[in-house]
């Protein structure tokens, strides 16, 4: 009976090692699982381009890039869908697939630092309107008018020349995969670091207000393949150049407080109604800030959480 066990557990290993090897060599299933992540990661991307007016100005807002982070977790998702389906978990990884999502976690945890950074200088900004706003109110003179007057939205404070992204080196690493599942995961890699870095660099460009961010990283993200964000990826760049990265919040609210100041000298009536709409619009503007921030805070904390996973899988295996 003893023996039977045996013959049969190892009968069920060759059978599970068969079943694998099948399914590494199988290239229509690997292409096909392939595909199905890719087409879920375009279902995502047109959802963005349905909610957008085509060379409309509402995509530069804060509305619209909080939309944007929506989009992540979903190819995040996709990607671990992805490495289920072809049964190759992280702990099977080579290196070339461990490197590759090492320097590419990295990436967008930098960037998410980045763009933390413009949140609050915006953040300032804000404060900094309230106060004008909440002085004219209670004092309506011309030197609290030519204060409001005078603000400037803080835009990155420089950081966008710092940051800096590697260029995209995983296609010429792909003729060394040594299997399959290798290729099919360094593919999928690839393809998730072009859409991420896409998608930051418009978020960047919206909060810092700096073009040439848009411009460097678009060109680090490499070629889009993926039809949806070629059309996507064309309104934005004519919206970058033509609106000059205005955000949609800031330009309104620069607006009203030269709106405000106007009324209030020239001592109209509709200067309160005017300053009341304005200390609306600014809640409005600190609500999306807030929601943003709790929103990359919580990305941050979910890439470095995988980011982990795999270097504790490295560090057991040296052991």
């Amino acid at each position: 009976m003893v023996l039977l066990v045996e013959r049969l557990g190892k009968l069920y290993s060759k059978l599970e090692n068969l079943h694998h090897h099948h399914r590494d060599h199988d290239p229509e299933a690997l292409s096909a699982s392939l595909r199905a992540f890719r087409s879920e990661i375009s279902s995502s991307v047109t959802q963005l381009l349905s909610n957008s007016k085509p060379g409309g100005f509402d995509i530069l807002s804060l509305e619209w890039i909080q939309k944007c982070f929506q989009v992540l977790p979903s190819i995040n998702k996709a990607f671990a869908k992805l490495v289920v389906e072809i049964e190759y978990d992280m702990s099977e990884w080579k290196e070339i697939s461990m490197e590759a999502y090492l320097n590419y976690s990295l990436e967008i945890l930098d960037l998410f630092n980045s763009i933390s950074s413009s949140i609050s200088y915006l953040e300032q900004s804000r404060v900094s309107f309230s106060h004008a706003l909440s002085v004219v109110q209670a004092s309506p003179n011309s030197s609290g008018i030519d204060r409001l007057r005078a603000i400037e939205f803080k835009r990155s404070g420089g950081g966008g020349n710092k940051f800096k992204v590697q260029e995209n080196e995983e296609d010429r690493k792909e003729g060394s995969c040594s299997s399959g599942k290798e290729r099919v995961v360094l593919q999928a890699l690839m393809e998730m670091r072009s859409v991420e870095l896409w998608l930051c660099s418009i978020m960047m460009v919206g909060l810092s207000g700096e073009s040439k961010i848009y411009l460097q990283m678009r060109k680090s993200a490499g070629v889009l393949s993926n039809p949806s964000l070629v059309n996507l990826d064309s309104v934005i760049s004519g919206v970058v150049i033509a609106k000059r990265c205005v955000l949609k919040e800031v330009k309104e609210l620069k607006d009203s407080g030269l709106f405000v100041a106007a009324a209030v000298s020239a001592g109209e009536n509709r200067s309160r109604d005017a300053a009341e709409e304005m200390q609306r619009k600014l809640e409005v503007f600190e609500n999306l800030l807030d929601g943003l921030g709790k929103t990359v805070n919580s990305l941050f904390s979910d890439v470095l959480a995988r980011r982990n996973q795999l270097l504790n899988g490295i560090r057991f295996r040296k052991q």
